[in-house]
C-alpha cells in the first residue's frame, strides 16, 4: 500500500482470516419490547468486541413459533411460543467465531441461535408472484343456440331402462 492511499475497508489484514457470517437468533418473548433495541445494541457491540464488522442486520421483530421451544434459565424450563427473531451479517476473523459462540450461549436471553458462514451479497430472495387457484379458467359453456333441445319421451326412456336390466 502507498502512502496517502485510503485502505479500503473490504481488504483484510495481514495473518487474520476473515470471512463472512450470518447469526439468526430468536430472543426471549419475556424481554420488554422497549428493551429490544438495548439486546440488539448489546448484540452489535459484542460482535464489534471481537472484531467482527457488520454488513446487514434487521432488529428483532415478535413472530409465532411453528413449533413451542424450551430453554433452561437458572435452574427452571421455559417454554415459549413466541420469539423475538431478527438477524446480522457481518465479517469477522474465523478464530473469534467460537469465542462469540460462547457468549451467545451464555446469555439467557436467547432461545436459539445459528451462525452460518455465507458470501457478503444480498442472498435474499425476491418474492415471486405465485398464482392461486382464481387464475385457472373457467370451463366455457356451450352456446344454447348450438345445442338443439329434444323433448324427453318417457316411453322411449322406460324401454332403454327395460332392455339394460334383462341383459
Amino acid at each position: 500500500m502507498q502512502d496517502g492511499e485510503v485502505k479500503d475497508k473490504n481488504e483484510i489484514s495481514e495473518g487474520a482470516d476473515f470471512k463472512v457470517y450470518e447469526l439468526g437468533y430468536l430472543l426471549a418473548p419475556t424481554i420488554a419490547e422497549e428493551n429490544i433495541p438495548v439486546s440488539y445494541g448489546n448484540l452489535k457491540d459484542l460482535v464489534s468486541s471481537f472484531g467482527g464488522e457488520l454488513i446487514s442486520d434487521e432488529i428483532p421483530k415478535m413472530i409465532p413459533l411453528a413449533y413451542s421451544m424450551s430453554k433452561v434459565v437458572a435452574n427452571v424450563r421455559n417454554k415459549f411460543n413466541t420469539a423475538y427473531f431478527g438477524w446480522s451479517k457481518f465479517v469477522m476473523d474465523s478464530d473469534k467465531i467460537l469465542e462469540l459462540k460462547k457468549h451467545l450461549d451464555l446469555d439467557s436471553n436467547f432461545i436459539r441461535f445459528l451462525i452460518l458462514k455465507t458470501v457478503k451479497e444480498n442472498t435474499i430472495a425476491a418474492k415471486r408472484f405465485v398464482r392461486g387457484d382464481s387464475y385457472k379458467r373457467l370451463p366455457t359453456r356451450r352456446s344454447i343456440d348450438s345445442e338443439t333441445a329434444v323433448p324427453i319421451n318417457k316411453e322411449e326412456i322406460d324401454k332403454e331402462i327395460d332392455a339394460l336390466v334383462a341383459v
